[in-house]
């Protein structure tokens, strides 16, 4: 269905102040408001750039909502979507980071976090339930999604190899079994526009190295600049990943942060909009403050947010003209649905890991051999988020009501039950 840039730009920008718990959740919310309530995108539009979005290195919900708006409106639309994904979070981040640095933590904000938690974790296996019915629709898709969520979950086995292999088995498979779309139309798909756009982004993602150089030459945002620079080409799997990247430079090898403020970071990004790479912002603005003031820390932040999300854009625009070229290929196509299937699990994997860690205030993790288990404890259940989610579920599933007022009125019962349980 047609729609204008200006009334595609409101709900985008609804879905970035309302893009609260990780991947999962934001991609379950984009869902319902770009395919169920306002039908702009179809399922297999949708399902076709969530599978190219995850194959790529980066922030896979932030790239899902630049494909979309750029689907809707082409480059212009991917800008404004993709922005008004991350700004909204972004903004909050660094005004936390600031009150972190000058005066620690503060309780009231993860208070009303938690009830926000409980409500997202509702929204996320509603829209999971949702995928699922539509994604597998053949026996082997099934078995994929399975494979999928116990390797990614009890193995650790890498995301890009998951979805690699899950490709390859669709590329060669010899029966069609499942129900499949029809074919797309051929696109005329150019290399040298393809070309452009990644010279023009590559020229683009320099310019804070330029202006560090003739301007300042300060060693601190050189360094954050360029580290963050190869992170951003590196790291498949969202967050989570970066941290395993990051972990040991920035606390052993810079000295920028402890360990223990990264977990910090990471907490900030969870409780706040938009996807949670933005640890990244956090991170850059600690380790510039604590050289420079807060002037360096600011420009620090700028220059992290600018190297991290400048590939994401160059990314989506160079190869989303390539998504329906492929949907006209059926082997293609086959192993599209694959990935398809694969993603099922990895999104489960996703809400398991977000629920465990909603839910419970610790989580511990046991290897045997190749094998990891979560070890969790009756004691450590924050029983606020069992019945915070139980309302959120009464108010969205059977009340029907929007979802900001659910999120709300979850905020704001999390503020009262912690009163009352003292």
């Amino acid at each position: 269905m047609p729609t204008t840039l200006r009334s595609s730009a409101a709900i985008f920008a609804k879905i970035g102040l309302l893009s609260f718990g990780g991947p999962a959740a934001q991609i379950s919310l984009m869902h319902r408001f770009l395919v169920d309530e306002n039908p702009w995108l179809t399922e297999r539009q949708f399902l076709g750039g969530l599978n190219f979005c995850m194959l790529l290195p980066g922030p896979e919900a932030m790239q899902l909502a630049t494909y979309a708006g750029w689907r809707l409106h082409g480059i212009l639309g991917g800008l404004i979507a993709g922005l008004l994904f991350v700004l909204p979070g972004a903004a909050l981040v660094l005004a936390l980071a600031i009150v972190y640095v000058y005066l620690g933590e503060l309780p009231l904000i993860t208070t009303l976090f938690v009830g926000i938690k409980a409500a997202v974790l509702i929204i996320v296996i509603e829209a999971l339930l949702k995928l699922s019915r539509r994604a597998l629709v053949a026996r082997s898709h099934w078995i994929i999604a399975s494979l999928a969520f116990v390797a990614i979950f009890f193995f650790r086995v890498p995301f890009p190899l998951i979805i690699l292999t899950a490709a390859l088995q669709g590329y060669l498979q010899r029966s069609d079994t499942a129900v499949e779309p029809e074919p797309a139309l051929p696109v005329d798909v150019r290399l040298s526009r393809t070309l452009l756009i990644m010279a023009a982004g590559i020229v683009l993602w320099s310019i804070p190295f330029l202006l560090i150089l003739l301007f300042d030459g300060n060693p601190v945002l050189t360094q954050v600049g360029a580290f963050f620079s190869r992170l951003a080409v590196v790291t498949f799997g969202g967050a989570y990943a970066v941290l395993a990247y990051m972990g040991q430079d920035v606390v052993d090898t810079y000295g920028w942060l402890t360990t223990g403020e990264m977990m910090d970071g990471l907490g900030l990004a969870e409780t706040t909009p938009g996807p949670l790479i933005l640890v990244t912002e956090f991170v850059g603005f600690v380790a510039a403050f604590r050289t420079g003031g807060l002037a360096t820390g600011l420009a620090a932040a700028a220059v992290t947010l600018w190297v991290t999300f400048v590939p994401c854009f160059i990314w989506v625009f160079a190869g989303a003209p390539y998504i329906e070229w492929i949907s006209s290929r059926p082997r293609l196509r086959k192993a599209m649905s694959a990935i398809t299937a694969a993603v099922v699990g990895v999104m489960l994997n996703l809400a398991l890991w977000f629920a465990l860690h909603v839910v419970f205030r610790s989580v511990d993790y046991s290897s045997y051999g190749p094998l990891s288990v979560p070890i969790i404890s009756i004691t450590d259940i924050d029983w606020r988020v069992p019945l915070l989610s139980l309302l959120s579920a009464a108010l969205l599933l059977r009340a029907r009501w929007n979802i900001v007022t659910v999120l709300v009125a979850a905020s704001t019962s999390s503020y009262l039950l912690t009163r009352l349980m003292g």
